[in-house]
């Protein structure tokens, strides 16, 4: 398996500096010596993965990475963060077309991770068939207040997980905190509260909608409400999202259209994530919003929400940064599929 992943790697990395070659080419460009015929296997591995795309037929067929790729391609994230901030060479402008082209013919999950994924939502499905609605709720309550306390941590909260029960649970709020922090905890709970009383509420999704959550997550903390209106800055990055409300708008409809028309609820919920925080809708609170929209598709199609209670801040902040600059969705899909997996385990 690692010697054909090595190959695998080797092809695509040729791909990349000789692009529309032939499987001949390939077998005698790349520098491992392995057979004719596990290089032609390894192409059609890549083709079903959608990392390259085949052109012409017969002994014209010539071979290129995909559009996909790029969204795609495996990436090392700790020798990506070794250079800095303008070392990097990035994609600094806001993508439409990732939205409205690439994503629309890119399945995000092999079939191997999409089988792992079904059979941790068949066993969330056992666990929670005979549970009364008093044993779920209590049980969504502990999941609840770990994503409020994860969530908020994410964005720099500095309650911890006990304070953070306390102050949900007993409404007790912690010595030496600041009402905001105990506001945005506390804004988190009710948004989740209501979309497990409207499980339907982003079906379909529309920006409305969005808002609506938005304002939810941002009530009492002197955040603007709605389509921001001036442009934004991310710390830790070159990447500058869309700056004007009719770009906002028509790169959220476009995120709308695209979640709308998926049919895999996993997809679904991890384009949510990623394209909303991409998009930086808001003035602030944007991923905290992407979070809770994609528990919101998850628990609409009665499938497990995620807490996200173990993944470290920098982790994440890392994984969306790496989407930000080269719109790869590889280190974030790995995040959503192992919280999935913890909250299944974990909770219900």
């Amino acid at each position: 398996m690692a010697a054909s992943k090595d190959l695998n790697s080797l092809i695509l990395r040729y791909l990349s500096e000789n692009p529309l070659i032939s499987s001949k080419e390939i077998h005698e460009g790349i520098p491992e010596k392995v057979g004719y015929a596990t290089v032609k296997r390894a192409l059609q591995v890549l083709i079903a993965e959608e990392l390259i795309r085949s052109i012409g037929k017969g002994k014209g067929t010539k071979y290129e990475l995909s559009p996909a790729y790029f969204v795609l391609a495996p990436i090392d994230t700790e020798a990506y963060f070794e250079q800095e901030i303008d070392e990097r060479n990035i994609r600094s402008e806001f993508n439409m077309t990732l939205i409205e082209e690439v994503l629309r013919e890119t399945d995000l999950f092999t079939q191997e991770e999409s089988e792992q994924l079904q059979e941790l939502q068949a066993k969330f499905s056992k666990n929670t068939a005979d549970l009364s609605s008093e044993e779920f709720n209590r049980e969504f309550e502990r999941l609840a207040i770990d994503l409020s306390w994860k969530s908020s941590q994410i964005e720099g909260n500095t309650y911890s997980l006990l304070e953070t029960e306390q102050l949900l649970k007993e409404q007790q709020t912690a010595a030496g905190k600041t009402k905001d922090e105990a506001a945005m905890l506390l804004n988190h709970k009710e948004a989740l509260d209501f979309i497990l009383s409207n499980k339907n509420y982003v079906r379909p999704l529309t920006i409305a909608r969005i808002e609506d959550l938005h304002s939810i997550l941002i009530k009492d903390l002197n955040v603007g409400r709605n389509i921001r209106k001036r442009r934004v800055g991310i710390s830790g990055t070159n990447y500058k999202p869309v700056d004007n409300e009719f770009q906002i708008r028509e790169a959220l409809q476009a995120m709308c259209d695209l979640v709308n028309k998926k049919t895999s609820v996993f997809e679904k919920a991890l384009l949510v994530l990623v394209l909303i925080s991409y998009i930086q809708p808001f003035e602030d609170g944007n991923k905290r919003t992407a979070r809770i929209i994609s528990n919101a598709i998850l628990m609409n199609e009665n499938h497990c929400p995620i807490s996200f209670r173990t993944i470290d801040s920098i982790e994440y902040k890392k994984a969306m940064l790496i989407f930000y600059e080269q719109n790869n969705i590889n280190p974030f899909k790995r995040i959503f599929i192992d919280q999935f997996e913890f909250a299944v385990k974990t909770y219900f």
